[in-house]
């Protein structure tokens, strides 16, 4: 996990120490393995934040139509704080770059009844030292399978890996932080919306995506967070042509995703004709 799988942090008091050690690293990892380091943005990469205020832009105001919400990511307002002091966690956010060629995936039920029909699907990323607006997400690409994805009897459903399928990006209004860096602007989680057009009846479902973006960094995916919990999910990332779980590189736990899936029930065919039926007699 530590060759770019995630993001983490380290103690104030060995900070100098460890700037000169991930300069060296990173240099390494530029010059001769480009694409370990999009596996994570771990807290080593911290002191490199920026502390600049940014302009405001538009907020992420939250799902209407929620069939979904898959876990928060936000601790406080404001701010999704990694518990890297009290819990001793490490990762800051799982890298799941479109031109890289890594992916993460989590799953998810429809439950018993008519099923769903999904309009949008929205996934929640950012880039480092990025502004609050525009926000510098490009892409999204997804796909539903019905099984796990390192499963070779699952198939596809709905979706690819080609297609970019992203309708707006908007700052949440959330920072990402650690609990040293409390105060960092460097990491504006972005909403990233995109359309969907499926009916998915009752089953266990994963969802398998990546993400584009302008800036060098990333994009990174902050896990599911919870105050003093360290094991949030059941997420996996899919790097160097094999997939594992998310863990965390701190703690060694395994880590949920956030994304949001909106759209409607469908009404049983039963229930609407007694409504009918009942409207007659009003």
């Amino acid at each position: 996990m530590a060759r770019g799988r995630t993001e983490r942090s380290v103690p104030q008091e060995k900070e100098a120490a460890v700037r000169k050690l991930a300069i060296a690293v990173l240099m390494l990892l530029v010059f001769t393995l480009p694409a370990a380091a999009n596996m994570a943005e771990t807290v080593a990469d911290m002191w490199n934040d920026g502390t600049g205020q940014y302009v405001p832009g538009p907020l992420y105001g939250g799902g209407r139509d929620v069939l979904l919400d898959n876990g928060a990511f936000e601790t406080e307002p404001g701010l999704s704080v990694l518990q890297s002091v009290s819990l001793g966690m490490n990762t800051l956010g799982f890298g799941h770059q479109f031109l890289s060629d890594i992916h993460v995936a989590d799953d998810f039920e429809v439950p018993p009844g008519p099923g769903w029909v999904i309009s949008t699907i929205t996934f929640f990323a950012y880039q480092t030292n990025s502004p609050t607006s525009p926000s510098t997400i490009t892409g999204a690409y997804f796909q539903i399978l019905d099984g796990p994805p390192d499963d070779v009897n699952s198939s596809v459903v709905w979706g690819d890996l080609v297609t970019n399928r992203l309708t707006s990006s908007m700052w949440t209004g959330v920072y990402r932080v650690s609990e040293t860096t409390l105060t960092s602007t460097a990491r504006p989680i972005m909403a990233d919306v995109c359309a969907v057009v499926i009916t998915l009846p009752p089953g266990y479902y994963w969802l398998e995506w990546m993400t584009d973006g302008s800036l060098a960094s990333g994009p990174w995916v902050p896990p599911i967070t919870t105050i003093g919990e360290t094991t949030t999910g059941n997420g996996m990332q899919y790097y160097l042509e094999a997939w594992g779980p998310l863990l965390d590189s701190g703690t060694s736990t395994f880590q949920g995703l956030p994304f949001i899936i909106e759209g409607t029930i469908p009404t049983p065919v039963e229930q609407s004709s007694w409504s009918g039926i009942k409207a007659l007699y009003r």
